[in-house]
């Protein structure tokens, strides 16, 4: 069952994705209690935007925009930002957020898929995903087109569940994960793809920490740090592209 699970063909994950769309943001923030909003706004926070000379910022795997306006509200509107992601469905109702927010001029989605970038080499100040990097079919090759899409000195900001490893709260977190969030998730949601059992399986087989740190190092990025959010349940990944930054010509 965990094999059918975790099939992350891109056939697959962009139906599942699509199938919740409707119930995406409404779960997301219960299921969380509310705390992914903060993730977003510490992310910003950590790795906060660069003067527009800098070049625009890329949003991937978007999903309904959380991130991407997030990031427009940390640059005042003043830094050109495009969110990318391949599901239909959720680009919809980020280009929906976005007009409500009023930053529809801004803010502009793209449907993309994240292994093959519609992007020129070394476009973008920062590269951001949240909560995407382990639905991508190959890891590697997401990575590798979101370094190649960074300008010299730009930045890679992954946001991402993690396992927490307090031998208490640990436990009492995998207890939720692994039953409660599954059960609700799908009673509210109805995915036929299964997706929110696929969620816990998905974040238990995927590294983590200086497991996923290795890998920005493999693509090439230097002064890659992590930080752990909420006793590990997610956590920010940041590398920098090597190289002296230089403004827009």
């Amino acid at each position: 069952m965990a094999e059918d699970l975790l099939d992350k063909r891109e056939v697959r994950i962009r139906r599942m994705f699509g199938q919740i769309a409707p119930w995406y943001d409404f779960l997301n923030h219960l299921l969380s209690l509310n705390i992914d909003k903060r993730w977003r706004e510490r992310t910003a926070k950590l790795v906060p935007p660069a003067p527009a000379d800098r070049g625009p910022i890329l949003d991937l795997c978007t999903g309904t925009g959380d991130l991407a306006l997030v990031y427009d509200r940390a640059a005042g509107g003043a830094v050109p930002i495009v969110g990318a992601d391949f599901c239909t469905e959720m680009l919809v109702r980020a280009g929906e957020k976005a007009r409500a927010a009023g930053a529809a001029g801004r803010v502009t989605f793209v449907e993309a898929d994240a292994q093959s970038l519609p992007f020129g080499t070394e476009s973008f100040q920062l590269v951001t995903n949240a909560f995407g990097l382990r639905n991508i079919t190959d890891t590697d090759r997401g990575l590798a087109e979101m370094v190649r899409v960074l300008r010299p000195g730009g930045r890679l900001a992954v946001l991402e569940f993690s396992k927490p490893r307090h031998w208490f709260f640990g436990r009492i977190y995998r207890a939720y994960f692994r039953y409660v969030l599954p059960l609700l998730g799908q009673l509210l949601s109805r995915s036929k793809e299964s997706a929110y059992r696929y969620l816990p399986e998905s974040v238990l087989k995927f590294p983590d920490y200086e497991d996923l740190a290795a890998k920005f190092r493999a693509h090439g990025l230097a002064e890659v740090r992590y930080e752990p959010l909420t006793f590990g349940i997610a956590t920010l990944y940041v590398g920098v592209k090597p190289g002296d930054p230089a403004p827009v010509t």
